[in-house]
């Protein structure tokens, strides 16, 4: 399998794992090409950059993230190798924000 087609599977199949979970997601380049929407779309607040590779890296993938995401969106890589589980990496500062908001919410 290509690396494009290899990709879209992954974002494919991301979108279907996250809408397990409640949300309304989908591929972020699925209906109108590069339109600057995450790779994945459906989490609000959070830009998704989705990697399917079996070697990533990481710093260079958060990068992106940073680099395309909009005001209020905190960046976000989803990722996996084959027959692995996916993973979440994101900045250390946006997460302790996400974790400390969730506390206090509850």
């Amino acid at each position: 399998m290509n690396s494009n087609n290899k990709g879209k599977n992954g974002e494919r199949e991301l979108a279907t794992i996250l809408r397990e979970y409640g949300y309304d997601s989908r591929r972020g380049q699925q209906y109108c090409g590069s339109n600057g929407d995450a790779d994945v779309v459906g989490i609000p607040g959070v830009h998704i950059e989705c990697k399917r590779v079996e070697r990533l890296n990481i710093y260079d993938a958060i990068e992106q993230s940073k680099n395309d995401a909009r005001d209020g969106e905190n960046p976000v890589v989803m990722h996996r190798r084959n027959r692995k589980e996916w993973l979440v990496t994101m900045p250390l500062d946006d997460w302790m924000k996400m974790y400390g908001k969730a506390l206090h919410d509850n």
